[in-house]
């Protein structure tokens, strides 16, 4: 029923910054939160932010301060503006939401991920 199509990653230098973007299609009006996951060669997938439909954001400690997560309501987009990028953000950046439907059962949805690398 949902549909996440992630863009704006590429190859950026330390200290540069990078906007991805997250649209959602489908059906939504379930969908009170979403989700800025990223996961590096051989390591397991980590949460990087969260972000509620009325604009409440959570983020990874480390990323406080460099990342920020917004969202559109009416276009369905979520954003994360990553701001002095070091080679450690280096990963594939994937948007996901769990939402609940209409039997209360949460379901586990995934974009595809865009790449992001950071070079020193």
């Amino acid at each position: 029923q949902v549909q996440l199509v992630e863009s704006g990653g590429g190859l950026v230098q330390a200290g540069g910054s990078l906007r991805l973007s997250c649209s959602a299609s489908g059906s939504i009006f379930s969908i009170n939160t979403m989700n800025w996951y990223r996961q590096a060669p051989g390591k397991q997938r980590e949460l990087v932010a969260t972000i509620t439909h009325g604009g409440t954001t959570n983020y990874a400690d480390s990323l406080k301060g460099r990342f920020t997560i917004s969202r559109d309501n009416a276009e369905n987009m979520v954003y994360l503006q990553m701001n002095s990028l070091e080679p450690e953000d280096t990963g594939v950046y994937y948007c996901n939401t769990r939402p609940r439907d209409w039997r209360g059962t949460t379901h586990d949805y995934w974009g595809q991920g865009t790449q992001v690398t950071v070079s020193s």
